[in-house]
């Protein structure tokens, strides 16, 4: 398997690629799976002390662009690829609470906001959705309705 990494479940990945959503790369853990691979354009490290999930939570925040901005270059055949050393991430300054529990706690609140975000969007998917087929049925019960003006243009 040359020319990728084998991960491990718990184990992180540093994707150093560019786009709208994450311009400094994308953090990610593997959760699902007790084993995957990636390219050896990933930088791959495990947390050997401290909260996982805290680290999780940290990664999907902002606060850690300002350390790989301080030693990221982009190559020039490399376009939207960080040019990022492991050496040189692996210096950068995080932000974390030195206590585990505290770790623990953030990393859980969180995750909880996160769950209850997820649950208000799936109810406000369901309403738009009952309200469009409202609006679908009274527009389609109309005479003279959107739909009837549509059958005579479709004719």
């Amino acid at each position: 398997m040359s020319g990728y990494f084998l991960l491990h479940k718990g184990e992180f990945a540093y994707n150093k690629s560019t786009s709208t959503d994450s311009p400094w790369g994308a953090i990610k853990r593997l959760e699902k799976y007790d084993m995957g691979c990636v390219s050896t354009l990933y930088i791959c490290f495990e947390l050997l002390s401290g909260d996982p999930d805290f680290l999780v939570t940290y990664y999907e925040t902002d606060r850690w662009y300002k350390a790989v901005q301080l030693i990221a270059a982009e190559g020039a055949r490399n376009h939207g690829l960080l040019n990022i050393a492991p050496d040189d991430f692996f210096e950068t300054q995080i932000c974390i609470p030195k206590r585990i529990d505290e770790q623990r706690q953030i990393g859980a609140f969180f995750d909880r906001l996160d769950s209850l975000i997820t649950l208000h969007q799936r109810k406000y998917c369901g309403v738009v959705s009952w309200m469009l087929g409202v609006a679908l049925v009274r527009l389609g019960s109309e005479s003279d309705g959107a739909f009837g003006e549509m059958k005579h243009v479709l004719r």
